[in-house]
């Protein structure tokens, strides 16, 4: 069986001009590391807009009452008005592999006073030790302490703070009316101010133990309206919701088990708008790319045409002119995969453990209403990388095709005359 010379001939042809050759590899290397920062970076920011979308107040599930959603009234707990078996339900919920951390709610909606100042606001009941393994709000507490229940305590954002000019240990007249009709009332001491950056919520948003509040709205101890759930990463919500739903059926409670991107589509639009973009990145960078790599193919084979010539005077074929170049442009590709790889590598590792913080130059970032940390946080997507490296061989090679096609119709007569 006859030896294919054809790679071995490609390859030695990478040898002639090696600085050319080490130059062009280097320019597809960038494009790959361009290709997979570009990516990566965008879906870090993606993460961290998700991640603080879901994370900070929602959870990236929320359980409700089937008839809760939209209106939110005050009547619509799980369970109806018997209520439900509260802890049997968080017990199952936390049994799921997907699930991290569940968490019950109560609302209501009132007016919180301080002196001559009112302010409107929405009144959540939370557990706090489940509280804090599901959300994050509470962790950016600027003054005091999470609020505990039996203590006529409560937390606010710095923005009602400041607008009922109140402190820790000063005490607020909250009204808010029961689901019984009754119109309650109460005097609670400030426990905590926390501060999320997000106006809207640091103004509205009152936190009181669970317990606390249910007893201010006239709501029996098994009544919630909400359990948020926190999973081990927003990407798997769907699925984890799908699973809630089939393991809490048989309980016959009609419930809504909703993910994040039920909850949040303008999210969701968002992700997949993203999605939507890298294709561009793709052939934006790799398209830039086939010009440098088929004006050094040119390049090369216009030098190498008097041996071409040779080659096709002593009997080879036009397509085995196209194969040596291909093999050639192949090769190239190869170099270039490992130099893209050795440069990526190390410095997307280094992003991704320690992501640059920019926190000093922009401050707070919101985005869709979500919180973005002002820092520039990568992923490491394997399966971009992957498709990466496959953009850079086929971009190698359909650089080649026209440098190919042209040697293959180099006259032999002609160019070993010198003509």
């Amino acid at each position: 069986m006859r030896e294919n010379p054809w790679p071995r001939i490609g390859w030695r042809n990478l040898g002639r001009h090696r600085k050319r050759t080490v130059l062009t590899a280097l320019g597809l290397a960038v494009g790959y590391f361009a290709v997979v920062f570009m990516i990566g970076w965008t879906e870090g920011l993606v993460a961290e807009m998700v991640e603080n979308a879901t994370g900070l107040v929602s959870g990236q599930i929320e359980i409700h009452a089937a008839e809760y959603r939209p209106e939110r009234s005050i009547y619509d707990t799980i369970g109806g008005r018997d209520g439900a078996d509260v802890g049997g339900l968080l017990d199952r919920i936390g049994a799921d592999p997907g699930v991290v951390a569940a968490a019950p709610r109560v609302y209501a909606a009132g007016l919180v006073s301080s002196g001559e100042s009112t302010s409107a606001g929405m009144f959540m009941g939370i557990d706090p030790g489940r509280e804090l393994s599901v959300s994050r709000f509470l962790h950016g507490l600027v003054d005091g302490q999470v609020p505990e229940p039996g203590r006529q305590e409560l937390a606010i954002g710095s923005e009602m703070a400041r607008q009922l000019d109140v402190g820790v240990g000063e005490e607020v007249v909250v009204v808010a009316p029961g689901a019984d009709g009754s119109m309650g009332n109460d005097l609670y001491t400030v426990a905590g101010i926390y501060r999320t950056g997000l106006a809207e919520l640091d103004a509205s948003n009152v936190v009181l133990p669970l317990e606390d509040l249910q007893t201010l709205i006239a709501l029996d101890p098994g009544r919630v309206h909400e359990i948020a759930v926190a999973t081990v990463e927003p990407g798997i919500a769907d699925d984890t919701a799908g699973r809630l739903d089939a393991a809490l059926a048989p309980d016959g409670l009609a419930l809504d088990v909703a993910p994040w991107t039920e909850l949040n589509p303008v999210i969701l639009e968002y992700v997949q708008l993203i999605d939507s973009f890298y294709l561009i990145v793709f052939i934006i960078v790799f398209g830039i790319a086939i010009f440098g790599v088929a004006n050094t193919m040119l390049m090369a084979t216009f030098e190498r045409r008097r041996e071409i010539a040779v080659m096709l005077a002593l009997g080879a074929t036009p397509r085995s002119v196209v194969k040596t170049v291909l093999y050639e442009a192949a090769g190239m590709g190869l170099i270039s995969l490992a130099f893209g790889v050795a440069i990526s590598l190390p410095l997307m590792l280094w992003w991704n453990t320690a992501p640059p913080d920019l926190s000093s130059l922009y401050g707070e970032l919101t985005m869709n209403g979500a919180m973005i940390r002002p820092v520039l946080r990568v992923e490491l997507n394997i399966a971009i990388w992957i498709w990466a490296g496959v953009a850079l061989l086929v971009t190698a090679l359909l650089a080649a095709l026209y440098p190919s096609a042209r040697a293959a119709r180099v006259p032999p007569a002609d160019t070993l005359s010198g003509l």
